[in-house]
């Protein structure tokens, strides 16, 4: 249970050896102009002049790394001395706590175990220090204390170390002689170490003690009794402590004490103090919605009256537990609709109990009000969070959880208002349509959508420039979710609607018209029948779309609003969804779009604004070349190629990362079409090609060149060779890094298998390092708990089956197979271990490259692995895939049996 409060002592002497002021020698050339005490050192850190920054910096760094315990105390010193200079006390809290804190998990790991590794009398008088600190009347100098022994605390409480931490705090809290400024530095002391506690990966789990002293602290500080200031810290303390308190929360009569006060906290005169607890009430939806049932009622009215009436601040956090808890229940209705799938049933706990739908007619009008308290200033920034936003955005998570229940309850509102003389129910009214277009089915919401269109096509041209910008919203999301309810009769006037709003508009409703026009020809994609008669709906209009975007990329505003990229990303995905008919308009883009780039090099840079819109550009275009290369044949488009490539490389000159994964991934398309006619380009390509593969900090550029690699391959085949050394030094590089980012991996080892069927018998000299490569890799697996490693470790084996079995049909053309059979016994050993361990490969992925890898080696190696070929867990895998019912799996493993039948008779 949570516990009584308990008295703690401050140590006021130090066990440990008398401290002496720490001396801080910094370079002979600065010893004259600079004191050499830890104080003066720490103000220097701040200094303009970079040399004598840079020196003190690096004193610093000395002492930390001669003595860090000694440091540590000089530090937790500095702060805790009264009379001392607030700014260097506040300096050497900081540095304090960054000694402790970093943002990279190993890093941060490695500064834990440093700290660990000190002497445990050493670090009792470190913390002694550091503690009194909290207790300072210098505001500044208890609140640097309150972060500096949170860090602490976050290396120790996990393991149960420093029991006097929140027993301290515990005194601090109760005391009724101590500042209330004290009593707050603790309660953020707590609040701080639950936050980074909880931010630690792998962190062991808070004890039932400490958790029971935490409440403790924190429910005397949020009392009714206690002045706001303190409840606030309590209150921002408790929410962050919500993580480890499941204990707690299953006992009933604590979790009604936690309830109780957090709901009396929402009652505060306070703005602040309110909020906060309804951020607490948020973090108990999202973590212990199965505790709700006995505080729905109440919360209920608190949340709509606050909703309601409440300010601004206080009101946002109200809603934002509805939007918590319709996040919840769609997950749970999820998770019923997977068990209901399997057989399984649904644990007690993950149960949705339907608190949205039942409150849905409540809610929703409610949710509408919110929507026209619209902010009118256009150009309000992306980080401003205000109530329609928030109204829009529950509504919108609403209509996903209770589906088709919203449509009856929402559609009277936007019918009544989507017309009014007044703009701001307009737009209300337009955001509510919008914000139930996702959830309810087709043929609920269809019917309105149909309704809809022409009066959203009018409300184009309104008075109201945030009208405008939500109705084109509106029309983008039609296009995306509900194209098929739009009539055939009024698809010409809602293209030609949208066009005109690219031109003339604000940037920002004119970036809302490229998104629809983009979802609208998003909606062409897999288009068979334009396959069959050659064109569709977009071909009449592409000509003239093409066009307009292009000129929207040049409007002098197209910085603003996305309004450049959504243009581009709408050409792009106009190009890609193209009727074949629109081929001529195509080929007539395609030397304006190489022209853009070529001049794009002599744009002025005058500033890194500048520097990062040119680069951004060159990447779209390089993009644009790739879609229309897609479209087009090898005699359409070789004779643009000498262009496309001699910009491409200038591209690649450039110190951009993002420019660099467009040119690279262009240039992929471009040797797939070419072919052999590609190799003309490999001398010059060369240089940056390899710059990608050793790009291992861009780790996305390093996964295109690896790409590209592949591409070329297939491209070039045995023309490669010359190039191979290079290439395959700098993939073995990236396996060997452990710095790269893993995704990498995978297809640097199916591209093995590329480079060996590309050169054949000439792979040899990189035959024995590239096969370690792949055994190594090949031992990894995932424990069972982890999904998303398991994930990428099926990932990896599929990288590893690409490459086995391109390296085995590289040596077998290139009449070398005799070459692998030192290495079948660890293959075999590979595909046994995936015939008894595979998860969550849903699509089959791993079992059908298991299968053909199993028919390569039959038909390559014939009767010389007959003894391996035969064994059960190899016609265990043939018959699973067999089993699929896929038909291009069921095909593999068709001829794979064939050909190991065929083997087993020999």
């Amino acid at each position: 249970s949570i516990g009584p409060p308990a008295a703690a002592q401050i140590a006021t002497t130090h066990p440990w050896h008398k401290h002496q002021q720490l001396q801080l020698k910094l370079s002979p050339n600065h010893t004259s102009t600079m004191a050499t005490d830890l104080t003066t050192t720490l103000l220097s850190c701040q200094n303009p002049d970079p040399t004598i920054r840079q020196a003190a910096e690096a004193a610093l760094a000395t002492a930390e790394q001669t003595n860090l315990a000694d440091f540590f105390l000089a530090l937790a010193t500095e702060l805790s001395t009264e009379g001392k200079d607030v700014t260097t006390r506040q300096l050497a809290g900081l540095h304090f706590k960054n000694l402790l804190v970093a943002k990279d998990d190993a890093l941060q790991s490695q500064k834990h175990n440093k700290w660990k590794a000190l002497p445990q009398e050493q670090r009792a008088v470190i913390k002694s220090t550091m503690m009194s600190a909290i207790r300072s009347p210098v505001p500044i100098a208890r609140h640097t204390a309150a972060q500096a022994c949170a860090e602490i605390a976050t290396v120790e409480l996990p393991y149960k170390e420093w029991p006097e931490f929140l027993a301290i705090l515990m005194e601090n809290v109760t005391s009724t002689t101590l500042d209330d400024g004290v009593k707050i530095a603790s309660l953020e002391c707590l609040g701080f170490t639950c936050e980074r506690i909880s931010l630690i990966p792998d962190s062991p789990e808070i004890s039932p003690d400490t958790t029971d002293l935490m409440l403790t602290t924190i429910v005397d500080g949020i009392r009714a009794d206690r002045p706001d200031a303190i409840r606030l810290a309590a209150a921002t303390a408790l929410r962050n402590s919500l993580a480890f308190t499941r204990k707690n929360m299953d006992n009933e009569n604590e979790r009604n004490m936690i309830m109780k006060t957090i709901c009396e906290a929402t009652q505060s005169g306070d703005a602040r103090v309110r909020a906060a607890a309804y951020e607490c009430i948020v973090q108990i939806a999202y973590q212990y919605y199965d505790k709700l049932e006995s505080y729905m009622q109440t919360l209920f009215q608190l949340t709509f009256a606050t909703i309601r009436s409440d300010e601004e601040v206080v009101a946002l956090q109200a809603i934002e537990f509805w939007s918590t808890l319709a996040e919840e229940e769609m997950e749970l209705i999820d998770l019923a609709a997977e068990a209901a799938e399997t057989g399984q049933p649904v644990p007690p706990e993950s149960v949705c109990v339907g608190y949205v739908k039942a409150a849905l007619d409540h809610l929703c009008p409610l949710l509408t009000e919110t929507l026209t308290k619209q902010d009118e200033d256009l150009e309000v920034d992306d980080d401003v969070w205000n109530l329609s936003m928030s109204g829009a955005t529950c509504l919108t998570l609403v209509a996903n959880t209770v589906e088709d229940a919203v449509v009856p309850v929402i559609m009277p509102f936007v019918q009544q208002n989507i017309q009014s003389d007044n703009w701001r129910n307009r737009e209300a009214a337009t955001m509510a349509f919008s914000s139930i277009l996702e959830g309810p089915s087709g043929d609920v919401i269809g019917p309105f959508v149909n309704q809809a269109i022409p009066v959203l096509l009018n409300a184009l041209s309104d008075q109201n420039d945030l009208v405008k910008d939500t109705t084109a919203w509106t029309l983008g999301r039609i296009c995306d979710l509900h194209v098929r309810a739009i009539p055939e009769d009024t698809f010409p006037t809602l293209v030609n609607g949208l066009a005109a709003k690219l031109l003339t508009e604000t940037p920002r409703v004119s970036s809302q018209a490229c998104f629809g026009i983009h979802n609208l020809a998003a909606a062409f994609q897999n288009d068979s029948a334009a396959q069959q008669s050659g064109t569709n709906a977009l071909s009449n209009y592409m000509a003239k779309l093409l066009q307009t975007l292009l000129q929207v990329v040049d409007r002098e505003d197209a910085t603003e609003s996305n309004l450049r990229i959504g243009a581009f990303e709408a050409i792009s995905v106009l190009i890609q969804n193209a009727a074949p008919d629109c081929l001529p308009v195509l080929m007539q883009l395609l030397p304006a779009i190489v022209d853009r780039l070529a001049q794009s090099f002599s744009m002025p840079t005058l500033t890194n604004e500048d520097k990062e819109q040119k680069e951004g550009v060159q990447g779209l275009l390089c993009g644009l070349i790739q879609v229309i290369a897609i479209k087009t044949t090898k005699e359409e488009i070789a004779p643009f190629c000498d262009g496309i490539m001699t910009n491409f490389l200038q591209v690649l000159q450039t110190k951009n990362a993002t420019c660099h994964e467009e040119a690279l991934s262009a240039t992929s398309a471009i040797a797939t079409i070419l072919e052999g006619d590609f190799l003309k380009y490999m001398a010059a390509l060369q240089p940056f090609l390899m710059a990608g593969l050793r790009n291992f900090e861009a780790y996305q550029v390093c996964t295109v060149a690896v790409g590209l690699v592949g591409d070329i391959s297939r491209a070039i085949e045995g023309k490669l060779q010359p190039f191979c050394d290079e290439i395959m030094s700098a993939l073995i590089e990236a396996l060997q890094n452990a710095a790269l980012h893993r995704s990498v991996k995978p297809p640097v080892l199916s591209c093995f298998g590329d480079i060996a069927m590309a050169i054949g018998a000439a792979y040899e000299p990189y035959l024995q390092l590239s096969l370690m490569m792949l055994l190594q890799a090949a031992q990894t697996r995932a424990p069972e708990d982890d999904e998303e490693l398991i994930d990428y470790v099926n990932v990896l084996r599929e990288g590893i089956l690409e490459g086995y079995t391109g390296i085995i049909q590289g040596l077998k053309d290139g009449q070398r197979i005799e070459l692998i059979v030192p290495y079948v016994e660890a293959i075999m050993g590979f595909l046994e271990m995936l015939a008894g361990d595979r998860k969550n490969d849903y699509d089959n992925e791993v079992l059908s490259k298991a299968v053909g890898l199993i028919g390569d080696i039959a038909s390559s190696l014939g009767a010389t692995i007959k003894n391996q070929i035969g064994q059960p867990y190899v016609m265990q895998l043939l018959k699973e895939g067999h089993d699929t019912q896929d038909a291009t799996i069921m095909e593999t493993s068709n001829w794979a049996i064939s050909v190991v039948q065929q083997v087993l008779t020999m």
